[in-house]
């Protein structure tokens, strides 16, 4: 599928949750539940059934701070009982309460761990905070200096389509086919006889493509591919086919497609087979742009499809948005010194990349869980959309097929979470509104899994149940 945030799943991300009011970015959400009105227990409902879609429901009233608060004992004791599988590993887990910080649960949350995919919510929350939820990226086409060159340019959109435009889609906002016509309609007004060269400048970011810090078997399984500052569907082999192999050389990929095109717009104009790489003069005249969608909208695809491709570049954007090296060191540093600004302590925070495959980086339950309680907080909108984007449980993302068994189902359409899975981790990490209305944000870590993370992940999700359905008074 090309166009992944389209239609219906655009419609699952925006639809609860998304409009806060005064300072709270998640209040109550059953009544905006088709049928609406469904009552919970104080433990995890066994008959309030998954919605099968979300509605609409515009703002809602926000909680307030004399609705009760989980006895943190009895909060404790329900969460004991769920955080415990045989065989190896252990979980680290920090609940608080979101609108007074109150920690109601901890569990080893500040040792450091490698959180997995959860880390996409510090690259989410800082490159907003460095860019806006606003900012768009553009890809160009360029006269080059001899003539009859054409020089593609990318300025950090790798979610091109190779076809045209599609102003309802996030993946595919830009076309490649749509830049061409464009390119096409205006060397034939310069008179341009041919034959045409087309060449690739990908020269926005700096440094390594590929990190010392990822192992060689994900890059072959296509969990990352040599990061570039353009790329056709975050340079996967099939264009929207993810998971699955990425191209090795996605800038190059990207200007095949362009020449593709441009050759068919032309219709009868040489343009040369070779694709090479070159560098834009700096007085070059743009014969043509597309824009990628906006930023909100890719911090939103990314949490939903936990796109390592494009957290990686998102990371290396917010660095040279902030006039640092647009390098994996760059992005590396930007994001966490964003993440310190909005008020995280990160004086013990280590990031090996910004998309959660290293196994390098170290980050506490603690801090993802006060990076989530500052963003369902803040007084600005653009970071408070980040936690609207979180998959939705047993309804879009990653977490469209969790939260269906029986024993969580009560969660399903209140939990929103950033999953996270490595080979001995499994995380998870969100909020969720109680049964009286409290919302919690949390995150739940088990590490040192070997063989048992299926049984670790069923652990994490009963646990952020127990947070949906809690009175626990």
């Amino acid at each position: 599928m090309s166009r992944m945030f389209s239609g219906t799943l655009l419609a699952l991300a925006f639809a609860v949750l998304l409009v806060p009011l005064a300072f709270y970015a998640l209040p109550p959400i059953t009544q905006s539940l088709a049928g609406g009105g469904a009552q919970r227990a104080e433990v995890v409902p066994g008959h309030l059934q998954p919605p099968e879609v979300l509605t609409g429901s515009g703002p809602v009233t926000a909680p307030q701070a004399a609705d009760p608060l989980p006895n943190p004992e009895q909060l404790g004791r329900l969460l004991d009982a769920e955080l415990a599988i045989e065989g190896s590993g252990s979980f680290h887990a920090v609940v608080e309460d979101a609108l007074t910080g109150t920690v109601l649960y901890d569990r080893g949350g500040a040792a450091g761990l490698a959180p997995a995919s959860t880390l996409k919510i510090l690259t989410a929350a800082a490159a907003v905070s460095a860019m806006g939820a606003g900012t768009t990226f553009p890809t160009s086409a360029l006269e080059g200096d001899e003539p009859g060159t054409v020089i593609l340019r990318g300025g950090g959109d790798v979610l091109l389509t190779a076809g045209p435009s599609d102003p309802d889609s996030v993946a595919g906002r830009a076309g490649l086919t749509t830049l061409a016509e464009q390119t096409a309609a205006a060397l034939r007004d310069t008179g341009t006889a041919g034959p045409v060269t087309v060449q690739v400048d990908d020269s926005l970011f700096t440094g390594a493509a590929l990190s010392d810090a990822w192992g060689e078997a994900d890059i072959e399984a296509g969990e990352i591919a040599p990061v570039h500052a353009l790329a056709v569907s975050s340079a996967w082999q099939v264009e929207g086919s993810g998971p699955g192999p990425r191209v090795e050389d996605p800038a190059l990929s990207a200007g095949e497609a362009y020449r593709a095109a441009l050759e068919e717009a032309l219709d009868g104009v040489e343009v040369r087979t070779t694709v090479e790489r070159g560098t834009a003069p700096g007085d070059a005249r743009t014969l043509a742009e597309v824009r990628s969608a906006p930023l909100a909208d890719q911090v939103d695809y990314m949490l939903l499809t936990s796109d390592n491709y494009l957290a990686e570049v998102l990371g290396r954007l917010t660095a040279e948005a902030t006039d640092r090296e647009p390098s994996f060191s760059g992005g590396i540093e930007a994001v966490r010194a964003e993440v310190g600004a909005l008020g995280v302590d990160t004086g013990s925070l280590v990031l090996g990349d910004t998309s959660g495959l290293s196994a390098e980086t170290s980050v506490s339950a603690q801090q993802l869980t006060e990076l989530m309680r500052i963003l369902l907080t803040s007084p600005d909108p653009d970071l408070r959309s980040v936690t609207g984007g979180l998959p939705v449980a047993a309804l879009s993302g990653t977490l469209a097929g969790r939260f269906d068994e029986a024993a969580d189902a009560g969660a399903a359409g209140i939990v929103r979470a950033k999953t996270g899975t490595l080979f001995a981790v499994t995380a998870l990490t969100g909020y969720a509104t109680d049964a009286d209305g409290r919302v919690l944000a949390f995150t739940f870590v088990a590490d040192g899994l070997d063989g048992n993370t299926a049984a670790a992940r069923e652990a994490v999700d009963s646990a952020a149940a127990v947070l949906a359905g809690c009175g626990c008074r």
